[in-house]
């Protein structure tokens, strides 16, 4: 049962496109419940993945995680396709939102989108947005980071949807086609957060708490590095942190809704409770950790990477603590 279609926007691109597609097609989904039942919390940092000559640092789950593991977690089914020509792809998206009257999801790079702000634009393919229509030759928006719906012309939509480089999007779209009722959500968010929990505490040197060590540590030995480098590198993990999606905080205040919503399917309240304040402080302290680093690239005479990497190993505390409690849910 379909219901009808709300423009909202989301913290953040990818799980609130699934949230608004799960409740159009019959199956209401918060943004938090998306993102926090697919156990997409994460960190990695990893050297020797370089982006744009500089480690990858992430805060979340790889792009697609929602997207394709909804499906198992609720027993749905979610439809998916890949297109090798663009022109096979525009017409397949046409028919999908103009005859069937369907709303789809799409991968996108944000680069070529031509209603993104100069400022927003930059090469990252794996913006997800839904199209609900289409008039003519242009395709109607509803992209989760805007206050408004859009419009885009279909060649400009068909450029950003094969943008080449990682995670290139290939003409991926999306949208539900069986969706039950009778899900049990206690069991299954059980499972997500006892999940998330371990792969936040996992013995891997460059996941997880023991990841978020590994680059205070990093950010400890930079003095080590000229000072272009620093600036670099410190810029660099504000950009993977704040720019990326909701980044780290983000995420953070993202995960610590869904502990609250959980509340609601009858886990233990007093756990998620304490768990999701420690990540709301995580969140808080994680801002504050990019906020130094930003100052100490601009005013690099009055660097302190000591107290840079004390403000990160402050969030590892609040989120050691917080994924040991969820580990016994």
């Amino acid at each position: 049962m379909r219901n009808e279609f709300e423009h909202k926007q989301f913290a953040h691109c990818e799980s609130g496109v699934v949230s608004t597609l799960l409740s159009f097609y019959g199956l209401k989904i918060s943004e938090p419940m998306a993102f926090g039942i697919t156990s997409s919390l994460s960190f990695v940092y990893l050297p020797i993945v370089k982006i744009n000559g500089l480690p990858l640092i992430a805060y979340r789950e790889l792009p697609k995680n929602i997207i394709n593991k909804i499906s198992k977690v609720l027993g749905i089914k979610i439809k998916t396709e890949k297109f090798k020509d663009p022109i096979e792809a525009n017409t397949r998206l046409t028919k999908l939102v103009q005859d069937e009257k369907k709303l789809v999801g799409l991968q996108t790079s944000v680069f070529y989108l031509p209603y993104m702000p100069e400022d927003m634009r930059f090469h990252f393919n794996a913006h997800n947005l839904l199209v609900y229509g289409k008039e003519s030759s242009k395709y109607k928006i509803s992209d989760p980071v805007f206050e408004e719906v859009v419009e885009c012309e279909e060649s400009k939509l068909m450029r950003a949807r094969f943008a080449k480089g990682a995670f290139a999007p290939k003409g991926f779209l999306y949208y539900p086609e069986d969706i039950r009722q009778n899900i049990d959500f206690p069991k299954a968010l059980k499972k997500a957060i006892k999940k998330n929990a371990k792969s936040m505490t996992t013995p891997f040197p460059f996941a997880g708490v023991k990841g978020m060590k590994r680059l205070a540590k990093k950010i400890e030995n930079l003095y080590k590095e000229d000072i272009k480098y620093i600036q670099l590198f410190l810029t660099h993990i504000v950009r993977m942190q704040e720019e990326i999606g909701t980044g780290g905080g983000g995420f953070r205040f993202l995960y610590a809704a869904f502990l609250k919503e959980a509340k609601e399917y009858g886990l233990d309240n007093e756990m998620l409770d304490t768990a999701s304040s420690l990540l709301l402080k995580s969140g808080n302290t994680l801002r504050e950790f990019a906020l130094l680093c930003v100052m100490g690239s601009k005013k690099i005479e009055s660097l302190d990477l000591e107290k840079i990497s004390d403000k990160l190993h402050e969030a590892i505390t609040y989120e050691k603590e917080a994924y040991s409690i969820l580990k016994k849910i």
